[in-house]
Formats: structure tokens, sequence, C-alpha cells
């Protein structure tokens, strides 16, 4: 018996008892694959990362290294806060960071740190992953906060070279908070209060 091209052959026509049938095997499949699994298997759900993330702790302010150079002297960790900054459910610590005198007020270092690298769960030192202000910049930090996902400090100053460095005489309030990918800095009214962030 021959057939010639566009003749329908018996075998390939489906038909609605075809498509039921392959419909309920797959079920079937997939049924019995979510039943069977490996022992030593995990779920990796958005919810149990979640849980998993809200587990771990934040960061260790002294435990990270900061880009900053001190020469002789040590660096302190003047002040640290913690929060999820960027909604991934996991939190990160804002350490306020500065080089230890006995005189004077050194410039302020503002940094975001998260948890050590992938792989190094609960082993390894906190990561910067952030500046938000650099010793560089010449600013020192007061009434620092960190709440519902913003970091919130007033920014003390000069105005110029001939101010002495004990007086601060510029007072700055900003605020950075995650927005596409990346913090964003503005500047708050003069009567906001960091406290409330």
């Amino acid at each position: 018996m021959q057939f010639t091209a566009g003749q329908d052959l018996p075998h390939t026509r489906t038909r609605a008892l075809h498509w039921l049938a392959t419909a309920a095997a797959l079920a079937a499949v997939v049924a019995a694959a979510s039943f069977v699994q490996p022992p030593d298997a995990t779920a990796t759900t958005d919810a149990a990362s979640a849980a998993r993330a809200a587990a771990a702790p934040a960061p260790d302010p002294r435990a990270a290294s900061y880009p900053v150079d001190c020469g002789p002297n040590r660096l302190d960790v003047v002040d640290s806060a913690t929060g999820d900054l960027d909604g991934d459910g996991s939190p990160e610590t804002v350490a306020v960071v500065r080089c230890h005198t006995e005189t004077g007020t050194p410039p302020s270092g503002v940094y975001v740190l998260t948890g050590p690298a992938a792989g190094k769960a609960g082993r390894g030192a906190p990561r910067v992953v952030a500046t938000l202000l650099a010793p560089a910049q010449q600013r020192s930090v007061d009434g620092f906060a960190v709440r519902d996902g913003a970091v919130a400090a007033t920014l003390l100053g000069y105005s110029s070279t001939g101010v002495p460095r004990c007086c601060p005489d510029v007072r700055v309030r900003t605020k950075w908070q995650w927005k596409g990918g990346k913090f964003v800095q503005s500047e708050l009214p003069a009567s906001s209060d960091t406290e409330g962030v």
C-alpha cells in the first residue's frame, strides 16, 4: 500500500481520548516525582529562603574589614544598627566608623554590611557592600538610625577650612534608601527627626 503526500494516516490523527490519556499519564509522573525525593533534599521556595534569612543573624560590625586607612591608630565602630534595607528578607548592618583619637572629631564613614560570600554562610567576615559616607567627605555622623528600610543621620561638617575642626558649623539631615538596585541619598527637612525615619 502506498501513500502520497497530504494523505491522512489513521495513526497520525489525535483524538480527545488520546490527549486525555497523555494528560493523565503526565499528571501521574509529576505526582510520583513529588513523593520520591533524595533523603537530603531541601525546599527551595521563596518562603523557605525567607525563613532561613530571618533566622540568619545580622552581620557583626566589629568583625568586618573597612576601606579606611587610620595609619597607626585603630578603627572604632562608634555606632551600628540593623534592618532589611533591600527587601530580600535578610538583615543588613549599617556601621558608623572613624579612626580613634583622644582629641577632636575625625571624619566618619558609614558602611552597609552583609553576611559572608555565598558558600561561606556562618563562616567568614561580613562584607562591606556599600559606602554611604566616606571619611574623605569630611563629615561626622550624629543622630544615626535605621527604620523601615531607610538609614538616616545628621551629618556635621564645615563651611570652610577656616572653621576650627572642633566646631562644625554645617548640619544636614540625610537619608539613604535602596531604590532601583542602589542606595539613593536625599536630604531631609531641617525639622525632621532621624529617630522617626
